[in-house]
C-alpha cells in the first residue's frame, strides 16, 4: 500500500489534523493515519512526538477529534452558527485531555520550548487547544473552506486571497470549471 503524503499547509496543526482525511466529502475520502504508526509519523511531523508509543486506542482518539473539529471549523469558516453537539464534544475532549502548558529552556534550537508530551492523548490535547483558541479568537475571520465539494478542506487565509485550499488539484480542477463556465457563456 502506498502512503499518501501529509498535508502541513493550511496554515495551523489543528487544520493539518482536518487534513489527513482528503477529499473527505467525496466518494472516495482518503485516510491519511490508518495506522497507529501512521499517526506517530504525523505527531513528528507537526512536533508533537509523545513519550509513549502510539496506540490503536491513539489512532481512535486522533479520527474522533478530527471529526469533531471538522463541522467546528466548517461552520467558522462559512460565518454560520457552530452545532453546539460538536462545540460540547470538544469541551469533552479538552477536560479529558487538556495537557497544561508546561515550559522549559531548549538548547536547540535555543529558546523556550512546551515539554515534550506524555502521550498521543496528551499530544492532541494540544492540538484540540489550538484549535478552540483559533476558533473563539480573533483568527477564526481568517478561516475559509476550500469551494470544491469533495473537499472543502478548511485553511488559514490572514491575507484574505485564496479562493482554494492549498491543494494544487483544488485549484485546477475550479480554474478549468470558471474556463467551461465563460466559455459556455460567451457561445450563448
Amino acid at each position: 500500500m502506498e502512503t499518501v503524503p501529509f498535508r502541513l499547509d493550511t496554515g495551523a496543526t489543528w487544520l493539518n489534523l482536518l487534513a489527513t482525511r482528503g477529499s473527505a466529502f467525496g466518494r472516495h475520502p482518503e485516510e491519511r493515519i490508518p495506522t497507529p504508526e501512521r499517526l506517530a509519523d504525523w505527531l513528528a511531523a507537526v512536533e508533537l512526538v509523545p513519550e509513549a508509543p502510539v496506540t490503536g486506542a491513539d489512532l481512535e482518539l486522533a479520527w474522533r477529534l478530527r471529526e469533531t473539529l471538522r463541522p467546528l471549523a466548517l461552520s467558522a469558516a462559512t460565518g454560520e452558527d457552530p452545532s453546539p453537539e460538536a462545540a460540547a464534544e470538544l469541551i469533552a475532549f479538552l477536560q479529558a485531555h487538556d495537557d497544561p502548558l508546561r515550559l522549559a529552556g531548549s538548547a536547540a534550537p535555543p529558546g523556550l520550548a512546551r515539554v515534550v508530551p506524555e502521550n498521543a492523548a496528551a499530544a492532541l490535547g494540544r492540538v484540540a487547544r489550538q484549535a478552540a483558541d483559533q476558533l473563539t479568537g480573533p483568527e477564526r475571520h481568517a478561516l475559509k473552506a476550500c469551494p470544491e465539494s469533495d473537499c472543502r478542506g478548511v485553511f488559514a487565509d490572514p491575507d484574505g486571497r485564496r479562493r482554494w485550499c492549498p491543494s494544487p488539484a483544488c485549484a485546477s480542477r475550479g480554474r478549468v470549471r470558471a474556463h467551461r463556465a465563460r466559455k459556455a457563456a460567451a457561445a450563448e
